[in-house]
């Protein structure tokens, strides 16, 4: 199985230490989102847990122990856009910090464990396309010699991002602006040795040289297992996503990054209550098992193919 680590929140830049906890604890438990009562304990045992992908935007505080992800096959979803403070209000500055800490970690897992997200793109009056393609080639330039590959993505106009955003006078951008966006930005990257592919994006711009993502990629993660996975795509997800089955063990309504985009986070004061409950001691991100929750035991089964075939 595969872990997520988390589209709900940003694990490594908030929560390090409670993630490290359970690894060295080698178990967490999940609220079922749909269902709170219902809560799995997840092993996280490295003879079943078959790879971790880590989501964030600053993994500065987890750099210092990035040894307890040794038994394990693992790479990071960097995002990394060029947006400001009116949109991303408590990032570090990024080229005093986020890009410095992009090269670090690079440098001390390796390029193809550090993937470069440039999402998600929305126009505005001051974030133009023509803002999109000066920043993305500045940050290519910097970023292109620590990963090989740049993951992009259009804005998906959610309620509350829709109420967040309200105050930034987003401009329509549609299919055919998209695409000639696309194709400069595939470009770019091209100059600089990049890939670039589209997350979750029905529009297909294969001509433009850019493909379809698989943010958790089992081809990846095989390649870094250092043998075949049998990983079946994740019908949970929107029919355009290409990533395979995982299980995500962070918790929606917990990320204080307040970046104005989020899906994740739907209302203030549930985040606040959610984040006074947290105890990087306790096994759920956030809260504790109450008299009136089901723990269930979730069935883990390596998908690693360890016998040799000859066919």
């Amino acid at each position: 199985m595969i872990i997520s680590a988390s589209r709900r929140t940003d694990i490594p830049r908030f929560f390090s230490p409670w993630f490290f906890r359970r690894l060295q604890e080698g178990f967490v438990l999940v609220r079922n989102p749909m269902n709170p009562r219902r809560i799995s304990r997840i092993s996280l045992d490295p003879a079943v847990v078959d790879g971790l992908v880590l989501w964030t935007k600053d993994p500065t505080p987890m750099l210092g122990g990035l040894a307890a992800l040794d038994p394990y096959a693992y790479y990071f979803q960097f995002t990394l856009t060029a947006y400001g403070p009116d949109v991303e209000p408590r990032l570090h500055p990024k080229a005093e910090g986020v890009i410095p800490a992009f090269r670090r970690l690079a440098d001390r897992i390796g390029p193809d464990r550090v993937i470069w997200r440039y999402d998600p793109i929305f126009l505005s009056a001051r974030y133009s396309a023509d803002f999109h393609r000066r920043s993305f080639e500045s940050l290519a330039r910097q970023l292109a010699p620590h990963t090989r590959q740049c993951i992009i993505s259009f804005l998906d106009e959610y309620r509350n991002t829709r109420r967040n955003m309200a105050g930034l006078s987003l401009q329509p951008f549609g299919p055919e602006q998209q695409r000639a966006l696309a194709a400069d930005l595939a470009a770019i990257a091209r100059g600089f040795g990049l890939t670039v592919n589209t997350c979750a994006e029905a529009l297909d711009l294969s001509d433009c040289g850019v493909g379809h993502a698989h943010c958790i990629d089992g081809a990846l993660l095989s390649r870094l297992a250092g043998c075949p996975l049998d990983l079946r795509r994740d019908p949970g997800q929107r029919p355009a996503c290409g990533c395979v089955q995982s299980i995500d063990i962070g918790a929606y309504d917990t990320c204080p990054g307040g970046c104005l985009y989020c899906y994740a986070n739907h209302s203030p004061r549930l985040l606040q209550t959610r984040l006074a409950r947290h105890d990087p001691a306790g096994a759920l991100l956030t809260g504790t098992v109450g008299p009136e929750d089901r723990v269930t035991e979730r069935r883990m089964i390596s998908c690693r193919q360890t016998q040799l075939s000859f066919l």
